[in-house]
Order: C-alpha cells, then structure tokens, then sequence
C-alpha cells in the first residue's frame, strides 16, 4: 500500500528520481536520455536508446536537477542541459495529451460540449473529465467527476479546442477504453507541470479508463 493509502500495482514498473530520491511509478516520471552529442534529451515516448535519466513531473524538479548538475551526476559524464528544458517538457507533454484526446475523438470515444459531456456524465459513459484552465469556474462546477474516473484541468481552452477541432472547448470527456487510459497517464504529467499554472487532477485513479 503506499503513502496515501491506496493499494500499489503489483509488478507496476518503478524508477528513482534523481532529485527528491524518491522511487516511484514510472507513470509519475519523466524520462531523460543523453544523446550521442552529450545533451540531455526527454524520452517521453521511452524508446530512446541509452540509460534513463528520471525526474519528477515536476518544472521545479526538472529546472533543479538542471541547475544543481545532477544530469551529469546521474550520467556520470558532462552533459547539455537547455535552458528551457522544464518549458520544452511540457510543451511536449501538452502535445502528447492534445493529440491522444484528438486520436479518441476521432475513434468516436470523446466528445466535448457542456450538454454532450453532461449527458455521458448522466448516462456513466464518461470515464474521464476535461476542462480548460481558463474556463468559468461557476461553469464548470455543473459538471461532476465520473465515478471511478478521473478530471483534468491542465489543458486550456485553445489546448482543448485543438483537440476537437474547434477554436475553443471548455468540457469535454472521453470513454472507457481505447487510448483513455494513455490520457489519464500523460494528463497526470501535465498536472505536475502546470500545477502553479491552476493544472491539477482530480478523483479516483483508474486502472480501467
């Protein structure tokens, strides 16, 4: 069981971040790679060749293991580390999110629109709930997190819009199944990013999304 009390993934795969020490789920975790010209690279894919490198999902984590050299003491070697990595992780992260909810839309397994999401809400279709930062709080406090499932307000309004190809979407909500899950895991990463910028997650965690 871990510290907060819920039962922990058997034979769930875990890995060490090298700035707070703690192990943990690879899922909470961003991977970094060297690259044969010596910089540090993100591997949020995890198919990048060499040892991995793992902080936090986390922009302080990631801009103090910058700043305190701990990718080359973790490397064992001097490294590049750009200046705006912590940005450019999470720009990356936010493209990742965007285009997995695209690809579910286009699957017919999402749908955004206050009536729409409150109807799969309604109806226990929706297994995951997304709403833009920036959109009414009065708003989105009509919509409810589905039971089991998960909310997400680390994407904005323009984000989200992309997503369903719209100019902008303040609710959406996607489905059990299919790349929900994927969501869930890189929504969660994103959160941590954008946690000062009002991105946090909400509700239960769920093995089924």
């Amino acid at each position: 069981m871990t510290r907060g009390g819920s039962d922990k993934v058997r034979d769930e795969p875990e890995r060490r971040c090298i700035v707070t020490g703690d192990v943990q789920p690879k899922a909470g975790l961003i991977r970094f790679v060297v690259s044969p010209d010596g910089q540090v690279v993100a591997d949020l894919a995890g198919k990048l060749p060499g040892r991995g490198i793992w902080v936090t999902a986390d922009k302080a984590a990631i801009q103090k293991a910058a700043a305190k050299g701990l990718f080359s003491r973790a490397a064992k070697a001097p490294v590049t580390v750009p200046a705006d990595l912590a940005d450019l992780v999470e720009a990356a992260v936010a493209r990742r999110v965007v285009d997995l909810v695209s690809l579910a839309r286009k699957a017919g397994r999402a749908v955004a629109g206050f009536e729409k999401v409150k109807g799969w809400l309604a109806e226990g279709r929706a297994k995951v709930l997304l709403q833009a930062s920036d959109g009414s709080e009065r708003g989105k406090g009509k919509l409810w997190t589905p039971e089991g499932g998960r909310w997400f307000g680390c994407l904005t309004s323009s984000e989200l819009g992309l997503a369903f190809g719209r100019d902008s979407v303040i609710h959406g909500a996607l489905a059990a199944g299919g790349l929900s899950a994927r969501v869930v895991e890189e929504a969660a990463k994103l959160s941590g990013l954008r946690k000062d910028d009002g991105g946090r997650s909400a509700g239960k965690d769920t093995k089924s999304a």
